[in-house]
């Protein structure tokens, strides 16, 4: 297969002074050396020319018209197919569909699709775009905890405190989120997935974290998934599905995991040289960082994360709720007194008389005590204020005529 020539490798190789026996030790025939070395002598092309080329223009300066042919079948706009292909519902096979029938409409040879699928991974690869295939726009956000860490330190008391990081990613345009974290507790990472949304401007329908205990119970390899309550809460606040990741199949969020990686270089060590001694310091100094690292240019394809995710992706996020969610907590099976009342941190809450003897769960936010039956809510109480005890938060009914 004449592709296969590694044209310009050749070339650099014979500039170092390698013999012809000693590139085709690299990998290649010695036939296909020699044609390289012929055809860059016919050329007039050196090494130090065909250094800034691409290979593949190297290759086309050589061997010109080598390896192309005009395909029989009709070809689709590939340019649309990858616009198309981030719409939520759209897939190859829907694509290809379309593509046969306007093919029998215009009397025109259709490809298989085998070819179809095939070709659309080539103008991919040529274009430097990144494949639609396994990764729709505004559909999910992969979550997780950045194994490195940062630390806050006071000069003057000569301490330092622990910074841990939450990050978050949307996998088809790689727009990555970063907020900073003195513990990795249950309202810390519930916060931490407010403040991401915030900064998204809207949320997705999938939330894919790991399996941490913050916010999935229970996952078994065949059964239902248990997740946190308070962590089902707050997705559900933001009409969004938990899916956590496969146990160890960490290519169930390939993107978090490898925006993770690019966290240390990307913040910790960019930001190595600065002192922090708060915790809103060091969150916008990250923040900055972020807006940086997300506008950086693709490697190997055009545009950036904040290009992709303003173009594609944030038209398609759902709204944010006109409330902002409230972090809360569960306790579980506390039992309603003789006198129609439940007791929470020496304080006495009533409850309908008809359920005392019964257990009842509470529902604590920062500013009141919810009182459930299951899912029934039986009853809603102000929390006194800190320091307050043995207080009775009464609601009387009048009795049913």
């Amino acid at each position: 297969m004449v592709r296969k020539i590694k044209a310009k490798l050749v070339l650099r190789l014979r500039s170092e002074g390698l013999s012809r026996r000693q590139i085709a030790a690299q990998g290649m025939s010695r036939h296909s050396v020699d044609a390289v070395i012929a055809a860059a002598d016919a050329a007039g092309l050196s090494y130090d020319e065909a250094a800034g080329m691409p290979d593949a223009d190297v290759y086309a300066r050589l061997f010109p018209g080598r390896g192309e042919h005009e395909s029989v079948y009709a070809q689709p706009d590939w340019s649309e197919v990858h616009r198309e292909l981030a719409r939520v519902g759209v897939t190859l096979k829907l694509l290809h569909s379309e593509y046969r029938d306007a093919c029998a409409t215009a009397d025109s040879p259709a490809m298989g699709y085998d070819r179809f699928c095939k070709t659309y991974q080539h103008h991919v690869l040529v274009s430097g775009l990144a494949s639609r295939v396994g990764h729709k726009a505004g559909q999910s956000v992969e979550v997780d905890w950045s194994g490195k860490t940062m630390m806050l330190a006071d000069p003057v008391a000569g301490t330092q405190t622990k910074v841990f990081l939450f990050v978050g990613c949307l996998p088809f345009s790689r727009y990555a989120f970063v907020e900073p974290a003195l513990d990795m507790k249950q309202d810390t990472w519930l916060r931490a997935h407010i403040a991401m949304f915030d900064w998204f401007g809207g949320s997705v329908p999938r939330i894919v974290p790991d399996n941490l205990k913050t916010g999935v119970i229970s996952h078994p390899r065949e059964g239902q998934i248990i997740l946190n309550d308070a962590y089902r809460e707050v997705a559900a606040h933001y009409s969004a599905a938990v899916l956590p990741g496969r146990v160890r199949k960490p290519k169930d969020k390939a993107s978090v995991e490898n925006t993770v990686g690019n966290i240390a270089t990307q913040v910790i060590a960019a930001l190595r040289g600065q002192t922090f001694r708060t915790l809103p310091q060091l969150r916008e100094a990250i923040y900055e960082r972020m807006r940086a690292y997300n506008a950086q240019p693709f490697q190997k394809r055009p545009g950036s994360r904040a290009a992709v995710f303003d173009a594609e992706e944030r038209p398609l996020l759902r709204p944010l709720p006109a409330v902002a969610y409230e972090i809360s907590r569960w306790i579980y099976g506390r039992k309603v007194r003789k006198d129609g009342h439940v007791v929470f941190e020496k304080n006495f809450y009533s409850v309908p008389y008809a359920h005392v003897g019964s257990s009842v769960d509470l529902r604590i936010t920062e500013t009141t005590v919810e009182i459930f039956d299951g899912h029934t809510r039986l009853s809603s109480h102000l929390l006194p204020p800190a320091g307050v005890i043995n207080s009775h938060h009464t609601q009387w009914r009048p009795a049913p005529w």
